[in-house]
């Protein structure tokens, strides 16, 4: 199976056979998959904060930073692989407190809640969750099955 890596900041979509689209150290940060069964395409973004506001110029550089810009950047993107948006199955994984300072600023809850709040105003549901806690995550897609493999705490977790 060929591995292809989304980054921190990153977006990848792909309906190649054989792909495992894969990505690393989901802290505070969320990885959201989209999977349209029917064409078998799939979509990993691996966003770090839930809104571009006060920072538009880091956003115009790299907007799958944000939750707010990254995320109807994916559905575009995977759109433009021939999904629709009423095949998509979407997964959230990430959103943990592994900060000292978390009890200030608490990143993971908010991008947790920022992706709840876009994925609702675009209604889109959830259908597999592993979000908060404090321990970060590593999680992947294969394009051929859909079959989500959460690696946390050293235990392998397989959806669908």
């Amino acid at each position: 199976m060929n591995r292809l890596t989304v980054a921190i900041s990153d977006m990848k979509v792909t309906k190649d056979p054989g792909v495992f689209l894969v990505t690393h150290s989901l802290g505070p940060c969320i990885g959201l998959i989209a999977y349209d069964p029917t064409i078998r395409a799939a979509g990993l973004l691996h966003f770090q904060l839930p809104t571009a506001k006060g920072h538009e110029a880091r956003a115009q550089q790299n907007p799958h930073m944000f939750a707010d810009t990254g995320i109807p950047l994916l559905f575009k993107a995977m759109e433009k692989l021939g999904s629709k948006k009423d095949r998509l199955q979407v997964s959230m994984f990430g959103g943990a407190s592994m900060l000292a300072d978390d009890k200030i600023f608490k990143i993971g809850v908010q991008n947790t809640r920022a992706s709840k709040k876009i994925l609702w105003q675009l209604c889109i549901n959830v259908i597999n969750e592993d979000t908060g806690g404090k321990t970060s995550r590593t999680v992947g897609i294969e394009t051929d099955t859909g079959r989500i493999r959460l690696q946390k705490e050293g235990q392998a977790h397989i959806y669908g």
